[in-house]
């Protein structure tokens, strides 16, 4: 269930990212609340990972680092965003990193 909590606040998380984009400077009332709120479920829902004890670093590495690449990847998808090869390899590191997080603790 920890899995399925994480998935969500990370899927909040991005979505929440991708509206600011749409809501061109907190100008436009729907996509300025989908900031808000994803951002609020992301957190609740990443409160609530931390509770059920998932440690802080290996949380918060997932989270931030598979957003950030979502953000990244989907940012250059939906919006033409330029994705230039080095930033490909630092997604990879950010990747490897999440990796050793993960695989390197004691829980």
């Amino acid at each position: 269930m920890v899995w399925v909590l994480l998935a969500g606040a990370i899927t909040a998380e991005v979505s929440a990212t991708l509206a600011l984009r749409w809501a061109e400077g907190f100008s436009r009332l729907g996509p300025s609340l989908l900031v808000v709120g994803g951002y609020a479920v992301s957190f609740f829902l990443l409160s609530k990972v931390l509770a059920r004890g998932l440690p802080l670093g290996v949380a918060y590495g997932i989270w931030s680092g598979v957003g950030v690449t979502l953000v990244a990847v989907l940012g250059a998808a939906l919006f033409g965003d330029r994705l230039s090869w080095a930033q490909v390899g630092g997604i990879v590191l950010v990747a490897a990193g999440v990796f050793v997080l993960e695989t390197g603790g004691s829980h």
